[in-house]
């Protein structure tokens, strides 16, 4: 693996990142007191309080997976890198001192790709806990139609959406034209032209499609 792919490997792992920064907490919601019908009753030893919220326990054991990865990638950085071992910290913490770090991490390309495969696997486990059926990810640049930075790529999907509620093209075949919960859409094929008018980066919108597939291929 040459520095030029572990550099590309590396501003892919910060987009998993910031995905998981995003969607983590929203785990610990999940389990939160109150959530999910609180005041029915679960089944409970005899004598005690059956009035609790039953634990979901695959939302636990997400947590307890993406905290326990985030630790040891954390320990794997940082000793490839010579920093020692790293401070306590709660997971949201770490994963922004790993950030951090990604500039070092790219001299080191098969570190760069371990990271990239780790950041990506733990933000898609989350995303599926939370029933999340596709991640919208930011793409740079600004809509034709409405000038908003509202352009979102659906990598499954392979197509990027402008998430504007109010805009609306001047293509009559459009369904956005007369459907206000319709979003104007760009398949692959109209990737480069999109990316002409918009500023975007084709190859930036190709990366994050190809991460969603190596991700289930993984």
């Amino acid at each position: 693996m040459t520095t030029g792919l572990a550099a590309q490997h590396t501003a892919r792992a910060a987009r998993w990142i910031d995905i998981l920064l995003r969607q983590f907490p929203e785990l610990l919601e999940e389990l939160a007191p109150g959530r999910h019908g609180a005041t029915a009753p679960s089944r409970t030893r005899p004598g005690t309080d059956g009035g609790t919220a039953p634990v979901r326990l695959h939302v636990s054991d997400t947590i307890r997976d993406i905290t326990d990865g985030v630790v040891e990638l954390e320990e794997a950085v940082r000793e490839k890198l010579g920093l020692g071992r790293p401070a306590r910290a709660d997971a949201p913490e770490r994963l922004r001192r790993i950030a951090g770090l990604l500039d070092d991490v790219t001299a080191h390309p098969v570190l760069a790709g371990h990271v990239l495969d780790e950041c990506r696997r733990m933000a898609r486990r989350c995303g599926r806990t939370l029933g999340t059926p596709e991640t919208l990810v930011r793409i740079n640049g600004r809509c034709p139609w409405c000038d908003s930075v509202s352009l979102r790529a659906l990598p499954a999907w392979r197509t990027v959406i402008c998430v504007n509620p109010g805009c609306r093209c001047t293509d009559e075949e459009c369904g956005c034209v007369n459907n206000p919960a319709h979003r104007h859409t760009w398949a692959e094929t109209g990737w480069a032209q999109l990316a002409e008018e918009s500023g975007a980066d084709p190859r930036e919108i190709a990366t994050l499609v190809d991460d969603v597939h190596e991700g289930e291929a993984a």
